[in-house]
This record gives C-alpha cells, structure tokens and sequence, in this order.
C-alpha cells in the first residue's frame, strides 16, 4: 500500500530527527575532533540516510551551534576561541548556581539520597583507570541536581550550552585519574542542598565551576585539542 502524502512526510521527518540526534550524540562523544570536516558523501554512508536529509541536518546543526558552514569549505564541526569557551563556562556557572539554589529549596528525601550515592560512589573511583566510571557518575550528579531543582526553563538553558564540546577540545588526555578535590566540591553541593540552604548551594556550585572558566582565561596560548592545566577540565570525556 502506498504512503500517504502525509505519512510520507512524517516518515521523512523522522529519519532526519534520527539522524540528527546520531550525529549530533557523534560531535558530543568526540567522534568528530574539533574542526573536522563532514561530507554529505560520508554521512550518507554512515547515517543511511540522502543527501537531502544530511544538509537538513547539518543546516539544524550549524542553527545549534555543533557545526559551522562556510562557502567553499563545507561543514565543519564547532571549534572554540578561549574567549568563547570561557562565555559558556561563565554562562554555565550562573544557570547550574540558579538550579542549585531552586534544588535547596525543592529536593525531596529521595532526590537527596541519590545524590549521596552518586557521591559515594566517585569516591570510589578515585583510582588509576576510574576516570570513565568517574566521569559517568560526575554527569548524573548535575543531572540530579537539575532534577531536583524542577525548573524546566533553566534545565533547557543549561543543555543548549556547547559545554560538552569546549571539554572535547581543551581536556588532558594524560591525566590517570579524577582530582578528589571536584568530589568535595560536590559533596559541599549535597551537604548545602540537604540542609536547605539555596545561598549556599549557589555559592557551593559557582565555586565548583569558576575554576575551569578562570582557568580558561588565564591560557590563551591552549591549543585545540590539548592540554589544560585546569583542575576541572581534565577530567577526560566528562562535561562536567
């Protein structure tokens, strides 16, 4: 049975959601290195997709920030000024301080206790060779404390950030294993939100993430894809 014309079109659309969202998570995992090149003729290998589809979803990339296209040269994945990369940390800084706050005020019991665990457990990560399982649970904090905040509108601007990307570029791939001292900063997070505190906990998490915006600043010499001395940024694939 044919499709309809409406149901083609719906088919259409979803394969060029589907897309997107695979190469956009590709560019977010590091796939695709900072200033890399995309051709249609590879992405519609790789994707399965037409070429009308792959320029739908670079032109929705480049509209979110995650590609660049300029004539002659193509699409290429987003690479970051250090001034630029520190306007993301700054403006991470201010949302994720707004949503520690509103978590102070809202978290229930049980948003609490599973923040306590995911503390509990990079500590035990703090070993050579934790850093992924590390980095994994150093993600679910924030997203946990997003949770607990129960601001959508905030939660938004905090994921529209390129934040994920500036860490792709400026990490240290050499460092063995996480710093402790980004898991008491986190601990001083919890121990601000479980006490009720929304001043504390905002001041708790700006102090946990200036650090990598000040860093930042003060090495304009960093080159793309290299190392930072930053005690937050080198820790590997996290983006947080």
């Amino acid at each position: 049975m044919a499709l309809t014309a409406e149901a083609g079109q719906d088919v259409a659309l979803n394969r060029t959601t589907q897309a997107y969202s695979e190469l956009r998570s590709m560019i977010i995992s590091g796939h695709y290195p900072p200033d890399s090149r995309l051709t249609e003729s590879d992405l519609t290998s790789q994707l399965g997709v037409s070429r009308g589809t792959i320029r739908s979803v670079l032109a929705r990339l480049a509209q979110d920030g995650y590609v660049t296209a300029e004539i002659n040269r193509g699409a290429r994945t987003r690479s970051f000024s250090i001034e630029e990369a520190a306007e993301i940390l700054e403006s991470r800084e201010v949302l994720e301080s707004a949503l520690a706050a509103k978590a102070a005020e809202r978290a229930t019991d049980d948003d609490i206790a599973a923040m306590t665990a995911t503390c509990e457990g990079m500590w035990a990560q703090q070993i050579p060779g934790g850093r992924e399982e590390y980095n994994k649970l150093n993600r679910e904090f924030h997203k946990q404390v997003q949770a607990a905040a129960r601001q959508a509108m905030l939660t938004k601007f905090v994921e529209s950030l390129l934040y994920p990307l500036v860490v792709r570029q400026y990490r240290d791939v050499d460092r063995p294993h996480p710093r402790p001292q980004s898991v008491r900063e986190h601990e001083a997070i919890l121990a601000a939100i479980a006490t009720r505190n929304p001043e504390a906990a905002a001041a708790a998490m700006r102090h946990h993430l200036s650090s990598a915006r000040r860093a930042l600043q003060l090495q304009p010499g960093t080159p793309a894809g290299g190392s930072s001395t930053d005690p937050e940024l080198p820790t590997g694939s996290s983006v947080y």
